[in-house]
């Protein structure tokens, strides 16, 4: 029988060592037999989760006996994970075990340096941390899960379900898988990634710089259907003056940030109006419906429907 051990450590993610104990644990095989053999280890007996501490039958040499190995979050991702733990990782990959992370458990996964060169992603909040402590690792903060083969990482939270079906589905077929999304009460695909989970905020800019009133204008004035050139003139520069400046202060392009504005705006209007899709679109300036959806798309990762289903208020 397939052997999954979860690895439990200070500081972990109660409800991400919970997810892949539950999920493998429910898994059934066609004839109604256990699909898993799910074990709990920690490098010490007893360690601290949040608002709890945690006994686990089974110290680190449990990994050994792993197919799969699974790495919860972690409160602290920048925290130093226990050497002890990172060794046993290595060794489980050398044997050529599959290990997935859940969370910021990428954080734990890459100090072991297995995910060099590969892509991975994590919780969309520690998504630039990881990139920056690790930038060997390719982050990809838009998606749910980013399977390699013989590591996997997923993102935050309930994309912990996302990864582990992912990973009965390859181990079972969409069969087993299905019965066992049903049996967790969650779909065996969800649309889009975590980008339309994240929160667009309005870039970051230094107090007092003489770009707030030109922003504050963009912002205002988001819908209409705005230039370059009209950018720069309201700013009373040059169209290539504005274009180097405004990068020097935020970070992006002036077209970039509008681009930005308008979708936080769309999302505004799905999440607390009925309008249609083709009404909000003219509302937040883009040129044609078409071409909202494709930057809808591009910036959160899912249509303007399916974001609408997902996140109207219910008096929206």
């Amino acid at each position: 029988m397939h052997t999954v051990v979860v690895t439990a450590f200070d500081g972990v993610i109660g409800f991400d060592l919970a997810t892949p104990v539950e999920v493998f644990s429910r898994t059934r095989l066609p004839g109604g037999g256990p699909a898993y053999r799910v074990l709990v280890c920690a490098p010490e007996p007893e360690v601290g989760a949040g608002p709890f501490r945690l006994r686990a039958d089974r110290g680190l040499e449990a990994l050994a006996e792993a197919d799969t190995v699974v790495v919860p979050g972690t409160e602290d991702p920048l925290a130093a994970p226990s050497p002890a733990l990172l060794d046993a990782l290595r060794a489980a990959a050398a044997n050529g075990t599959r290990i997935a992370s859940i969370c910021t458990g990428a954080f734990v996964l890459a100090s072991t340096g297995l995910l060099d060169g590969l892509r991975a992603t994590t919780h969309w909040r520690g998504a630039d941390a990881l990139a920056e402590r690790h930038p060997e690792v390719t982050v990809d903060p838009g998606v749910l899960y980013v399977d390699n083969g013989q590591f996997l990482t997923s993102a935050g939270a309930a994309a912990g379900l996302d990864l582990c079906l992912h990973m009965v589905r390859s181990d079972h077929g969409s069969a087993v898988a299905a019965d066992t999304a049903r049996l967790s009460v969650t779909p065996l695909e969800r649309e889009g990634g975590q980008a339309q989970f994240v929160v667009h905020e309005t870039p970051p800019v230094p107090d007092g710089t003489a770009w707030e009133p030109l922003l504050r204008w963009l912002e205002e004035n988001s819908g209409r259907d705005l230039t370059l050139a009209d950018v720069a003139a309201h700013a009373g520069v040059s169209t290539r003056t504005l274009s180097r400046r405004f990068r020097e202060q935020t970070g992006t392009t002036p077209l970039r940030w509008l681009y930005r504005a308008r979708v936080r705006r769309a999302q505004f209007l799905l999440e607390s109006t009925r309008h249609s899709v083709d009404r909000i679109a003219a509302q937040t300036g883009f040129g044609s419906p078409t071409a909202f959806r494709e930057r809808f798309r591009a910036v959160v990762g899912t249509s303007p429907q399916a974001y609408r289903r997902a996140f109207q208020s219910r008096d929206g």
